[in-house]
């Protein structure tokens, strides 16, 4: 991984708080000209640092009350299947391959409790499913860096 600085780290840092921060905007931030701060933003893009933007929708606005984290354990055998599947699934909102017990993780969010059984007999099709409701989910920080401290 390219060394960053921490001007670097304070740009990813702003970034992912906030995408659409202009440059000009970054650069006030992090004490740069415009010109400066858009060419480490560009910078960071084309090392593959920053792999795009997106736009953080909220689930329960969409009417998807249930949130729930399922985990599937399956053969080598039949987790292409599973993974295709999944790719399929609209309301599989991410999947992880794990080590350990299971094999998948999967974030989901369903607009009600038969749908949520729908996803999860889908799944069971390639091994033991358990699915876990999300009661609360607390803000985290943004990927981020390392920090060094400031010298």
């Amino acid at each position: 991984m390219e060394s960053l600085d921490r001007i670097d780290q304070d740009i990813l840092e702003l970034l992912q708080q906030d995408g659409r921060l202009t440059g000009a905007e970054v650069g006030r931030r992090v004490g740069l000209s415009q010109p400066a701060a858009s060419a480490r933003i560009v910078r960071l893009e084309k090392s593959g640092i920053i792999t795009g933007y997106r736009a953080v929708v909220d689930p329960i606005a969409l009417g998807l009350n249930i949130h729930a984290v399922i985990r599937l354990r399956t053969t080598h055998a039949q987790l292409p299947k599973a993974l295709e599947l999944a790719s399929r699934t609209p309301e599989l909102a991410s999947t992880l391959r794990v080590t350990g017990e299971d094999c998948l993780i999967f974030d989901t969010h369903c607009r009600d409790a038969g749908r949520l059984e729908a996803v999860v007999d889908s799944l069971a099709r390639y091994g033991p499913v358990t699915t876990s409701l999300v009661l609360h989910e607390y803000p985290s920080k943004a990927l981020g860096v390392a920090k060094s401290p400031r010298v």
